[in-house]
């Protein structure tokens, strides 16, 4: 069968025999078998039932006389798992580096963090991306390391990855959070040059923050000026951190100024932390009449006050000892099922520790405790600061009362700040106890690193 099939597909691309009468006898009998057989085969494969291997559709490029195919040489065995290996050891060596470099970018710890990094950029097969060198710009912004940032930077570019408007951005911010105001325009600067890379309202956003504050407000009008020349509308985070900037320098005439524009503004409409921080201005001021004023201007325009909106409330009244109006706030969120927070409770703790009034102080503690508030350093903090206040020191119990708080304090887990013990040392002070003050200081420097004083 299978020769049959061979010589039938070979006869459809040969002229048949049949159209060559004028030949010889000789050749006719050499050709009427194969005739024959190729009739029987035709034959067989039209009358019968029989399974035959089907036709090889042959694809573009192949030859239809070719039956056997080409097998390729195998690799050995071992000699891929070899391969294997050595590309899974070096991933896995990848994994295992790059898991290193995160957790050093996740504990800030910027000159182990670039190490890590320097070992795997010197390998063949690690290319760092984008969101790499992110993150370590911004890292380095924040561990103080500006000029170290550019260089990385530079590095950056040389290698041949092409800056991005968010990169240059971090990079600027570096700058910024150092007070490197000349630096950071210099950025701008490059990329206002750069296509592809023009600033942002994000950019604007950052440098405008860090002239805010660093006091350089005659800046913050050329930011303006040259936003607006650009098309770039301030957002309300934007505008937020200008108003802050110019409550706290007490620009109050600038400070409505923004705050008017954003009023009358169809994009950039003050939100509830607007509303927090022009009260926080007036009432950190003691300017009750102007808090109270746009604070009902804030309700008018539809923005709905949340719980630290009434604890900055609170901390206004009781600092101008309006204790009836605190009052009213605080039952007022009860009645709104706003919760008192720690926050809420210390604001309230910190107004009766001001004046001395430490029977009201405590009980404000105790009713905390009660409802199953949790202390913080802050709250100790006014504690201890509330009995000085008193005048409760001059006498053996009265000291004993404060180390008890101050003990209270760390078996609540809530380390001591600068505060906490500037406020013990200068009570000791009063009371010439320099045995006690020199134990502080010692117990001070184990507690706080010499890079965590500043307040």
């Amino acid at each position: 069968m299978a020769t049959s099939v061979s010589l039938s597909f070979s006869s459809s691309l040969l002229p048949s025999p049949l159209h060559h009468s004028n030949n010889s006898n000789t050749n006719t009998r050499t050709h009427q078998p194969k005739l024959r057989l190729v009739r029987c085969a035709y034959s067989a494969c039209s009358a019968t039932s029989v399974s035959s291997p089907k036709k090889k559709h042959w694809k573009q490029g192949e030859f239809p006389g070719t039956t056997e195919s080409f097998v390729p040489r195998r690799t050995p065995l071992k000699n891929i798992k070899k391969k294997l290996d050595r590309k899974n050891n070096a991933r896995a060596w990848v994994n295992t580096v790059t898991e290193a470099l995160s957790d050093r970018i996740l504990k800030k710890h910027w000159s182990q963090a670039l190490e890590v990094f320097e070992m795997l950029r010197g390998q063949p097969f690690y290319y760092p991306k984008e969101g790499t060198y992110m993150k370590l710009l911004v890292l380095l912004g924040k561990s103080g390391q500006a000029n170290r940032a550019h260089q990385l930077f530079d590095e950056m570019i040389e290698e041949g990855l092409e800056p991005t408007a968010e990169l240059y951005t971090a990079l600027l911010a570096a700058y910024c959070r150092n007070n490197l105001i000349d630096g950071a325009f210099s950025v701008l600067n490059q990329m206002k040059s750069l296509p592809r890379c023009q600033p942002d309202v994000f950019t604007y956003s950052t440098l405008l923050k860090a002239c805010v504050d660093a006091s350089r407000f005659e800046l913050v009008d050329t930011l303006y000026q040259e936003m607006d020349e650009r098309l770039i509308t301030p957002n309300t985070v934007t505008q937020n951190i200008v108003l802050s900037g110019y409550g706290k320098a007490g620009m109050y005439d600038q400070m409505e100024k923004v705050l008017s524009g954003m009023l009358e503004s169809t994009g950039c409409k003050p939100d509830v932390w607007t509303m927090n921080i022009i009260l926080n201005v007036f009432g950190t001021k003691g300017q009750i009449d102007s808090m109270e004023r746009w604070y009902e201007k804030f309700l008018n325009f539809g923005i709905e006050p949340e719980t630290r909106t009434f604890n900055i409330l609170i901390s206004a009244y009781g600092k101008k000892r309006m204790y009836d109006k605190m009052s009213l706030v605080m039952e007022y969120m009860r009645k709104l099922q706003f919760p008192w927070t720690t926050a809420t409770y210390n604001n309230v703790i910190e107004v009766f520790a001001e004046v001395g009034d430490v029977k009201h102080m405590e009980y404000t503690f105790d009713q905390m405790r009660a409802e199953g508030m949790k202390a913080d350093t802050n709250t100790f903090c006014l504690l201890i600061n509330g009995y000085a206040n008193a005048g409760l020191f001059h006498k053996a119990e009265d000291l004993m009362e404060m180390e008890r708080v101050f003990k209270r304090m760390k078996d609540n887990q809530c380390e001591p700040d600068s505060r906490t013990y500037s406020i013990m040392v200068e009570a000791y002070k009063k009371e010439g106890m320099n045995d006690k003050i020199y134990y502080l200081e010692q117990e001070k420097q184990r507690m706080i690193p010499s890079g965590s004083l500043s307040e």
